[in-house]
């Protein structure tokens, strides 16, 4: 078994070598260290090696349409029935449902208490009668999200994680390896290097656009960006192993510059293509089959996706920085 620093420099070393790394999903870098943290042995015996192995796909089961950002106020209601739970309600914007075989989701179980002391983190197979999937297509013109329908659907009593009503602490537990998970500096740096390349390729008037001055200038100054995300990742490892602090809000950090930074960088890959870069699909002049434009699209998305960059930016400096909360907005 590798621990957490070869773990580290493994991915590096792949990343580096233009080899790509294996990617779980949510099972493996949502829910595997949720598990771990606040699961039974029960449950880590049952649930955490199908996931490594991926011989079980999970999603997420967090969004609803009227609990986005204030996720606090979920409806899906869980009501105990015996050695049962029935649950009944929708979730949307779910990420790989309509293939998954396990989701992880929030419930909420106690109805007469405060909002946020009345949820629950249920694990639910995917299989289980009374649960229907329908796709939702994007701007990628991909059905990467889902919503998902819960009509009397019953589970084991058993399959929940921490104790019943304190699903709002486990599901921060998981939304804190989401959101840096969401920036991944590794990945960054991955696609940072397939930026070279095609800045390399890349041409106008027979000059290649690396060796434009504007060009490069900006390429210098996201490389320093991706550079600094990553030493700041490492940062985080090195307090995590040393227990020197929380490394909750430096987590957070990625999540917010990392999909900020990405974006940044997909921005400036269609920039470098120039006319080109506004093609998707079905062209034969299209660059890396579409993958350039698809991830401009897709990141502007995920800038969203874990909390809002405004959401991640009040929080970091309100708990962190102890800045004055923002005022309430009050109608006239």
């Amino acid at each position: 078994e590798l621990d957490i620093v070869k773990n580290v420099i493994i991915t590096d070393e792949f990343s580096n070598a233009k080899i790509p790394v294996a990617t779980g999903g949510q099972g493996i870098d949502f829910l595997v260290p949720t598990l771990l943290e606040m699961g039974t042995e029960e449950q880590k015996n049952r649930y955490i090696k199908p996931a490594l192995h991926l011989d079980e796909i999970w999603c997420q089961g967090y969004s609803e349409p009227n609990a986005g950002s204030d996720l606090a106020s979920l409806q899906t209601k869980g009501v105990l029935d015996g050695d049962e739970w029935v649950i009944n309600g929708q979730k949307t914007w779910t990420s790989t449902a309509k293939y998954a075989h396990m989701m992880f989701c929030l419930v909420r179980t106690e109805p007469d208490v405060p909002k946020h002391q009345g949820i629950s983190y249920l694990l639910i197979p995917m299989d289980t009668p009374g649960i229907e999937i329908r796709p939702l297509v994007d701007m990628t013109l991909n059905a990467g999200f889902n919503e998902v329908f819960f009509t009397n659907v019953r589970i084991p009593a058993t399959n929940i994680i921490g104790e019943r009503g304190q699903g709002w602490l486990v599901a921060n537990k998981t939304l804190t390896h989401e959101r840096s998970s969401l920036g991944d500096p590794n990945k960054m740096a991955s696609r940072f290097n397939k930026l070279v390349e095609l800045m390399k390729t890349e041409s106008i008037d027979g000059e290649r656009i690396i060796d434009k001055p504007v060009f490069r200038d900006r390429l210098m100054k996201t490389q320093g960006k991706v550079l600094a995300l990553k030493t700041h990742g490492l940062r985080l490892l090195s307090s995590q192993l040393n227990k020197e602090q929380d490394v909750t809000l430096g987590r957070m950090i990625v999540k917010l510059y990392g999909t900020e930074m990405r974006y940044e960088l997909e921005s400036l890959a269609i920039d470098v293509m120039g006319e080109l870069g506004t093609l998707y699909e079905n062209s034969p002049h299209i660059r890396a089959a579409g993958s350039w434009q698809y991830a401009y699209m897709y990141y502007l998305g995920l800038i969203i996706g874990g909390g809002t960059s405004q959401i991640q930016k009040n929080i970091i400096s309100e708990r962190g920085l102890g800045l004055p909360k923002e005022p309430k907005y009050q109608e006239a």
